[in-house]
């Protein structure tokens, strides 16, 4: 991922608790060995992609690498010093139509010269080729350009001079060089310009013109190219035949109206264009960025209709929905796609690890319902739009050829297997974008039937009572290949010297462009009406402005049943609201982070409650770090990372007011026993609190990324604690994101202790170590060998003697007894209104938490009078302790209080013993126990 190391104490100006959980969603490329690195510009060794991305090997001209080599010069000065002169790089920022910001001394005199046929070069005695100049005169930026474009509020800035403002759009069509000149003329500096501002500025009326593909019978196609000299349109059946397109020069938008026999055809845009990066004007072929379908591969796109009869399966314009829920009502469930039903034998083979999988009969969609009987709302899919790192066609992929099962647990063998094929094999989870608004092809059982396949997928989840998310990646793409072919320069995030951004892991996008924010925009719009999608995640939320994500809200809000077929204000968003990279601390807007999208009803994940209850950080060089959920509370471990009994205590106390503020929905506001409000308390440095709402938090305790919440306590609870003990403390720390209020969020198979044998980061860690095991007879994934070395080799020597261990391996009880405390979690956070308080006021009135409690216990009150016909209050008593604990609450002594019905009627003869005295008000909860009490 990153190029940099990641300390521990902070990224980039960001706050150590925004680095701990950066470090925490490095899922998509990590390098090698490294813990705290990610990879400088695309996938790690062995995660290269399968195939290239639209764009790749279809342009002439020359890498950059080699074109910059070519440009580089030194300018020989008056003085006889040497200055460089890099067109390769663009530190110059052309940011509106009358404005250039420069790092350069305002005494010299400024020009942008400029050439259609890309030849500008510097020579011995300055620039060659045939430029044209548009003169720049000295100026200040304004308090509107310095907020919109804050990291260059110091710059200097230079005013196109009015004579030469007619030139500016012919100027964008070529070659842009930025120069300055001593008194005598002498050149003493040039540079490359970096051209998005003035773009959008220039070509403002494209941010509502008609983009991509469109018409049902005969096809319309648009593309936004401003810069190039001329597009045109590739089709291809026999033959291929090429279309002039027409260019809108109000626009910069290139169109042109096609035959109704064009329709099924694959198509590409031929784009010439000046490229910085090869140094010369060259032409690209390359995809629609708004394709709506594509070949396998995503080599080209093709022409379709999303309203024909072909593409929809049985029952889709009558699809009905589940109930929506509010966003602080929302049970999700993450899920992979391929992970749903490639080791699932009920599953016809052809079907697994597909969208076919997710209608029929199986054991996973048999489990899918009984989760939604129990209150699951939600099914969030890992991303399933059109990514690089799968080859698409099953005869093109390899898988491994090892008898995995066979091997030791504790064996290298396995990682070494399954790492051969990595790169050609049908599993990635899929952070690799190359068409943003079409399904992925390798999850259909013909990349050409993706559309109807994928449908099909969202109404069997549908049909099983569970609305469907999406996880979007629109913060980069797998490569710049996808997108800068088209604009160059513009789509993506440029770095002071013109470099891209690959803070996110790959080429990061920059939505803070009117375009690329726009493109965003219509793709999840697209998703909404044409797939029915009923949620999006959004990766790295950071990355995005605050703006681009209320833009997303205000058009998925404009949605409605009688005119788009679907209720947008029922869409919930969410998504990763981390700060970090060059635009942490809202150096370049205002990001949407955690923080920051209080009030917007945008959730973020919050990283609070989940360290404090698995104990440490993601990214621990000792695993074994304790935390309230994993034996902190009185099962000490025994590690030296965990310090001293007195340090023990004091992070006990400190991870107990995390989970309370958690428990709240992370208000910022909500005042604690001690008088303390949620954002004053203390997390590495960072508020704990931090929402407005508290459906804006969404809590968990394990994701996708890092050590199931299984591996975790493997590491961190001593090596003999029994399997029953252990499946108490995963229900126990489990309960702590069920029973909060906001959303609540699971990884698919934490309810029945998924394991990936202790694999931290199995972004391509093939099935085997991505096995979701529906059949308790088949384990849980743990002891299926040494996770791969590339992310775990440090922590091998702490993982060897837990996978040899028999001891740690589930049997049919434990896991059965795991998903049955999920189960009940579920139901009892469904049964009452009580842990979905809804706003700020209501949960400081209702929730309250005695400052009574025992170290390693945390009890919660929620007065429901007047919300619940049932129960005046609701308590929760979590004893995280080995021993029992005896809860004194005055406040309900000679009340009517019982054990919650669910827990009541539970299978599990422990929580059953959970009892209550009205005399003295006391609630006595068994060990390792999580019980809930009504007051009637």
């Amino acid at each position: 991922m990153l190029a940099v190391v990641l300390a521990a104490a902070g990224i980039a100006g960001a706050p150590p608790a925004a680095a701990a959980e950066i470090r925490a969603t490095a899922h998509h490329r990590l390098s090698s060995g490294n813990d705290h690195r990610w990879g400088a510009a695309g996938p790690a060794a062995g995660a290269s992609p399968a195939r290239p991305p639209a764009g790749d090997g279809a342009v002439s001209g020359v890498p950059r690498a080699e074109g910059a080599r070519s440009l580089t010069h030194t300018i020989q000065r008056s003085d006889d010093t040497d200055a460089p002169a890099d067109l390769a790089e663009a530190r110059a920022h052309w940011i509106d139509r009358d404005t250039v910001a420069w790092q350069t001394d305002p005494a010299l005199r400024h020009a942008l010269a400029f050439s259609p046929g890309g030849d500008i070069a510097v020579g011995a005695g300055g620039l060659t080729g045939h430029p044209r100049t548009i003169r720049l005169t000295p100026g200040t930026l304004s308090d509107e350009q310095k907020r919109r474009w804050p990291h260059l509020a110091a710059y200097t800035a230079l005013k196109v001079d009015r004579r030469d403002a007619g030139l500016v759009r012919r100027a964008l069509r070529g070659q842009v060089v930025a120069v300055a000149r001593d008194a005598e003329g002498a050149l003493r500096a040039a540079t490359g310009v970096q051209i998005p501002g003035v773009l959008d500025d220039v070509y403002a009326a494209a941010a509502t013109a008609p983009l991509g593909p469109a018409g049902r019978v005969a096809p319309r196609l648009a593309l936004w190219a401003p810069t190039a000299q001329r597009v045109e349109l590739a089709l291809y059946g026999r033959s291929r035949t090429v279309h002039p397109m027409r260019r809108d020069d109000a626009t910069g938008i290139w169109s042109v109206r096609g035959l109704p026999d064009w329709m099924g055809r694959e198509y590409t845009f031929l784009v010439t264009v000046y490229s910085p990066g090869a140094g010369k004007v060259v032409t690209n072929e390359v995809t629609d960025p708004y394709s709506l379908a594509v070949t396998p591969d995503g080599k080209r796109g093709r022409l379709v209709s999303l309203d024909s009869a072909a593409l929809k399966p049985p029952g889709w314009d009558r699809l009905a929905k589940p109930a929506a829920v509010p966003q602080d009502r929302a049970s999700i469930y993450e899920l992979h796609v391929r992970d749903f039903s490639a080791s699932d034998a009920s599953v016809p083979a052809g079907r697994r690890g597909t969208y076919a999988a997710f209608g029929g009969d199986s054991a996973g969609m048999r489990e899918l319902r009984v989760l939604a009987a129990d209150g699951l709302t939600h099914v969030h899919l890992l991303p399933v739009f059109d990514f690089a790192t799968v080859p698409e066609r099953a005869a093109d992929r390899t898988e491994p050829d090892c008898d995995l099962a066979a091997l030791p647990p504790d064996s290298e063998l396995q990682q070494e297997c399954v790492a051969r094929t990595a790169a050609t094999d049908s599993f990635n989870w899929g952070y690799d974008p190359l068409h943003y608004t079409v399904p992925e092809g390798s999850y259909a059982t013909d990349p050409d039937e993706r559309t109807r396949q994928f449908r099909g997928m969202v109404a069997g989840l549908n049909r099983a009572g569970l609305r469907v998310v999406m996880d979007v990646v629109y913060n980069h793409t797998h490569s710049t290949g996808v997108l800068d072919p088209i604009v160059p320069g513009y789509y993506h995030r440029l770095l002071d010297d013109g470099t891209v951004a690959t803070s996110t892991c790959c080429a990061n996008t920059a939505p803070e462009h009117a375009m690329m924010g726009r493109l965003i925009v219509d793709s999840v719009v697209t998703w909404a009406r044409q797939y029915k999608i009923d949620g999006f995640r959004f990766d790295l939320m950071g990355h995005h402005p605050k703006a681009n994500l209320l833009a997303v809200r205000r058009a998925l809000d404009a949605l409605t049943v009688a005119e788009d077929g679907v209720d947008g204000s029922s869409i919930i968003l969410y998504g990763e609201g981390w700060n970090f990279g060059e635009v942490a601390d809202d150096a370049r807007f205002e990001q949407a982070t955690q923080a920051n999208l209080a009030g917007t009803g945008i959730g973020t994940f919050t990283d609070r409650l989940r360290d404090a209850v698995r104990g440490g950080g993601p990214f621990d060089a000792d695993p074994r770090v304790q935390g309230f959920g994993s034996g902190l509370a009185g099962a000490p471990n025994g590690a030296p990372a965990n310090g001293t009994a007195e340090q023990q205590r004091a992070r006990l106390a400190a991870y107990t007011d995390l989970i309370k503020v958690g428990l709240t929905g992370n208000l910022r506001d909500y005042v604690l026993p001690s008088g303390k409000k949620g954002s004053e308390i203390d997390y590495n440095g960072s508020p704990a609190g931090y929402t407005a709402a508290p459906g804006e938090a969404v809590t968990y305790v394990d994701a996708h990324d890092n050590e199931t919440l299984f591996d975790a306590l493997a590491y961190k609870l001593p090596q003999a604690t029994p399997m029953a003990d252990r499946v108490r403390m995963q229900a126990l720390s489990l309960a702590t994101a069920v029973l909060a209020q906001g959303t609540t969020f699971v990884h698919a198979g934490s309810e029945r202790l998924r394991s990936k044998s202790l694999d931290r980061n199995s972004y391509d860690s093939g099935d085997w170590f991505n096995r979701l095991l529906w059949d308790c007879a088949a384990g849980n994934g743990f002891g299926a060998g040494l996770p791969p070395r590339a992310d775990n080799a440090g922590k091998w020597p702490y993982a060897r003697p837990l996978l040899a261990d028999p001891a740690l391996r589930p049997g049919c009880a434990a896991i059965q007894a795991a998903r049955a405390r999920y189960g009940e979690l579920l139901r009892i956070r469904a049964s009452t209104p009580a842990f979905a308080l809804g706003s700020l006021s209501e949960v400081q009135r209702r929730l309250t938490f005695p400052d009574a409690a025992a170290e390693g216990v945390i009890a919660m009150r929620i007065d429901t009078t007047g919300l619940d016909p049932r129960w005046k209050s609701v308590t929760v008593v979590f004893n995280a302790t080995p021993s029992a604990c005896a809860q004194v609450m005055e406040s309900l002594a000679g009340q009517e209080v019982s054990l919650h019905p669910v827990q009541a009627g539970s299978d599990d003869p422990v929580v059953r013993r959970s009892s209550f005295d009205p005399a003295s008000g006391t609630l006595t909860v068994p060990a390792r126990t999580v019980a809930v009490f009504v007051q009637s």
